[in-house]
């Protein structure tokens, strides 16, 4: 675990050593600008003092207006260099880390007050810890069920707002093995202070025998399935349906023309969307008649729908 007295937490992502590195930079240049600003004004203050006899005026005017020229050049450019090349870094790093990897495990997120509520694919479910596998890249899908919350991981560096009746992402990928801590960053009620837990990260072959431990239950994707048929879902989805609606195989994450003339992408947003608001963003060449589900299906069973559409694109994909 971190040292409580450590200047900054440990590197334990492999994100971690490129944020600290910008910040150190960061830090180091204000902290040069700031020192050389001190020494030349305590070197005027003891050279030009009102007791010190010394020429206080250039040469000439040509002179004067010559060295003010410079002056002001490089207090215009040489600043503004150094901002793009931190500008640029840090854009480079946030446009790095924005997209998880494809092969990305990706985990669930519920949050609300005052708990965090996790799940992986295979359907276990986790509160107030989250076990990854060091090496593996983990992609968390998040939303919240009542205010704003902020997933925060110090050790990793990672820290993304989670809101109310949105989807928002956050990725990492553990380098070391150990505890570290979780936070909510994001003010969200009385027992905000106590909204925590930690982020278990285990070597790879132990992370397979802890995920396959314990009772055996139904995965997302499975659950989300049991749920298509169960709301009746699969009556104009489904292959063989006499209703003339958009086909789930090979959707998620494509393109979608809108009636409107628009075109989004079928990721977790736009199937939640779908779900509880459809005529929202109504599939180009399909009427708009399906029936909103808001108030009859959970948070968490949209996320199981969500799984379940996913892997029935996955597999339409490697279907030969």
């Amino acid at each position: 675990m971190t040292n409580a007295f450590s200047f900054i937490p440990e590197q334990a992502s492999t994100l971690a050593p490129r944020v600290d590195a910008l910040l150190l930079a960061v830090a180091g240049m204000t902290g040069l600008v700031a020192f050389g600003v001190i020494v030349v004004m305590f070197f005027f203050l003891v050279k030009y003092r009102r007791e010190n006899q010394v020429d206080r005026t250039l040469a000439s005017p040509q002179i004067r207006h010559r060295v003010q020229r410079r002056i002001e050049l490089v207090w215009i450019f040489v600043p503004m260099a150094l901002f793009v090349v931190v500008f640029a870094w840090g854009a480079e790093l946030y446009f790095e880390h924005y997209a998880a990897p494809p092969d990305a495990q990706p985990i669930f997120v519920v949050a609300r007050q005052w708990m965090w509520k996790l799940e992986h694919p295979s359907g276990r479910r986790e509160i107030n810890e989250l076990h990854v596998a060091r090496g593996t890249a983990v992609n968390l899908i998040m939303t919240s069920q009542d205010v704003i919350h902020s997933f925060f991981v110090p050790a990793f560096r990672i820290k993304q707002d989670v809101l109310p009746g949105r989807y928002t992402s956050l990725w990492f990928q553990a380098r070391e093995s150990g505890e570290f801590h979780l936070f909510c960053a994001e003010y969200c009620g009385t027992d905000h202070a106590h909204m925590g837990g930690r982020i278990v990260v285990m070597e790879p072959a132990e992370y397979a025998r802890w995920l396959n431990a314990g009772e055996v239950s139904l995965s997302m994707a499975q659950r989300g399935e049991a749920l298509f048929r169960q709301l009746g879902c699969s009556g104009c989805h489904g292959a063989n349906a006499a209703v003339h609606a958009p086909k789930l195989e090979g959707l998620f994450g494509k393109p979608v023309p809108l009636a409107d003339g628009g075109v989004t992408i079928a990721d977790e947003r736009y199937i939640r969307d779908s779900i509880l608001d459809p005529g929202k963003e109504v599939a180009a060449g399909y009427a708009p008649i399906m029936p909103s589900f808001a108030g009859q299906v959970s948070d968490e069973q949209i996320l199981d729908l969500i799984a379940y559409i996913e892997s029935v694109s996955a597999q339409e994909r490697t279907a030969p």
